[in-house]
């Protein structure tokens, strides 16, 4: 016979004190899952970096940011070499006041690790189980696999077992991942790949480079989002770090509020490929009645096509 899944009623469901909601008060929840994003060169494995040193540490992130839950953190950096990891970790802890020999700041070593191999997939989540990290920290996902990104059936498999990790260990998970370049779709939307990627995260991070104006966009599921940052990689202490450049005010400090419409056009236009309702909903956060009656209109009025596959923009 077949066993029966596990059930309680929802007000024996646990409550979780407010204290214990965050990982990084504001930037990142605990046990969150999510993306750090950006195009190139955007310093989006610097900013990685400061929060795994403030969560190893228990120092303020970008020296502004408490850490609620500090503890042991794993670190996976695929594009840089060893000596490079060091020097920007102590670069970091540099500015922040700490010594690093002092964290429990573990790297990865292995020249490569695979997501898309059950191999990879199994010596990683012993690495979890063995070290029992409040921080894993993947640097960037498409080092850590071949499926094809575009592809929701290939993607959503390597983020549940991320999930996985999470939910099994208790660990907030860290993806790097690049956004397209040249997007002017809303943060989340510019993320390369899959829509699944901008839908699985808890807490995301957005780095968004104009000129030379460096903006930290932050994205919560379950939380408000402190206002844009502006950044800048600065030296204090012996080390280089990012900072919050608090005399310079974001480039869209006075936006205008983007309603529903501009937010679906934006996501059709940006796409490579049909989007499902379920997909425009997950990304334009939209109550599902509200995007469906705003969908049909789109299509009365000519600008949205509805096929098979999906919805596509006929501009």
């Amino acid at each position: 016979m077949t066993a029966a899944l596990p059930v309680r009623l929802a007000h024996e469901l646990e409550r979780r004190p407010q204290a214990r909601r965050w990982l990084v008060e504001g930037l990142w929840g605990e046990r969150a899952v999510g993306i750090v994003g950006g195009e190139p060169k955007c310093c989006k494995s610097w900013l990685a970096l400061d929060v795994a040193v403030s969560v190893a540490g228990g120092a303020s992130c970008l020296r502004r940011f408490a850490v609620r839950g500090p503890g042991p953190v794993l670190l996976y950096a695929a594009e840089d070499a060893l000596h490079v990891v060091r020097e920007r970790l102590e670069g970091i802890c540099a500015t922040a006041g700490l010594t690093l020999a002092r964290l429990p700041l573990h790297v990865i070593t292995a020249p490569v690790v695979r997501l898309d191999l059950e191999r990879d997939r199994a010596a990683l989540r012993a690495a979890v189980e063995a070290l029992a990290p409040r921080l894993l920290v993947l640097d960037p996902f498409v080092r850590l696999h071949r499926v094809d990104e575009n592809q929701a059936g290939e993607v959503a498999p390597l983020l549940a077992y991320l999930r996985e990790l999470e939910r099994r260990f208790e660990t907030a998970v860290l993806l790097v991942h690049h956004a397209r370049k040249g997007s002017h779709a809303r943060a989340g939307q510019a993320l390369r790949g899959s829509s699944e990627l901008h839908a699985w995260g808890d807490s995301n991070l957005y780095l968004r480079r104009r000129g030379d104006s460096l903006t930290l966009t932050v994205e919560h599921r379950a939380a408000p989002a402190p206002p844009p940052l502006q950044l800048a990689l600065r030296e204090a202490r012996g080390g280089i770090s990012l900072a919050i450049d608090e005399a310079s005010a974001p480039p869209d400090a006075a936006p205008t509020q983007v309603g529903p419409r501009e937010r679906v056009l934006a996501a059709l236009a940006d796409a490579d490929q049909p989007l499902s309702t379920r997909e425009l909903r997950e990304l334009c956060r939209i109550r599902t009645a509200t995007l469906c009656d705003l969908l049909r209109q789109l299509v009365v009025d000519g600008v949205v096509v509805r096929s098979a596959l999906g919805y596509v923009a006929t501009g």
